[in-house]
């Protein structure tokens, strides 16, 4: 006699369930499509937004630089630094400008200061008045033209250059010692990275 076994389509612990009914299947796809554009797109649009400021930067940062000519005020103290022109206070009529390129960095600082604070201010630069050259006009033509400096005026004018080994920067400082009370100081420090 043989005896028939059932068969077992399901293995054991599981139960058959019945075929996902269509809402919920276009539920579970539209939810899945949702975190896809929610983990790809988001990010996406960071970075095009991320990009855009980034440019936008750089062009407001092209045009502050590409204007010729001086700024009234004092450079920021990164900038005296790095420059090393540690302007006196007090001092007045102070202003700056600043250009960048591959090969050369330069600051070009004016004031005016007392006549007790011209000598620690070219102390605190590594050098002295004696230093100073009468009628020598150490800024060039080029560095005249760009911050509108004109050194033909009254005078008498005295210059010197402070040269230093890289990365320390050069320095031109021209002096107007028309008012000995008040020597108007124009610097031009440049530094190669």
């Amino acid at each position: 006699m043989t005896v028939s076994v059932p068969r077992q389509t399901d293995s054991p612990g599981e139960q058959s369930q019945p075929g996902e009914d269509r809402r919920h299947k276009i539920r579970r796809r539209a939810l899945t499509l949702l975190i896809i554009v929610l983990l790809i797109g988001v990010p996406a649009g960071y970075l095009v937004i991320s990009a855009n400021q980034s440019r936008n930067s750089g062009k407001d940062k092209e045009e502050k630089y590409s204007a010729t000519g001086l700024s009234e005020g004092w450079p920021s103290r990164v900038q005296r630094r790095i420059y090393q022109i540690p302007i006196p206070v007090p001092s007045y009529k102070v202003a700056y400008y600043e250009t960048n390129n591959w090969r050369t960095s330069r600051l070009y600082v004016q004031f005016e200061t007392t006549g007790e604070n011209l000598d620690p201010f070219l102390k605190s630069m590594g050098v002295h008045r004696d230093g100073l050259k009468k009628d020598d006009i150490t800024i060039n033509a080029r560095d005249q033209k760009i911050t509108g400096w004109d050194f033909t005026g009254s005078g008498p004018w005295y210059g010197l250059v402070h040269k230093q080994k890289d990365p320390a920067p050069t320095k031109d400082v021209v002096v107007n010692l028309s008012d000995p009370d008040h020597p108007f100081v124009y610097v031009v420090s440049r530094t190669t990275p």
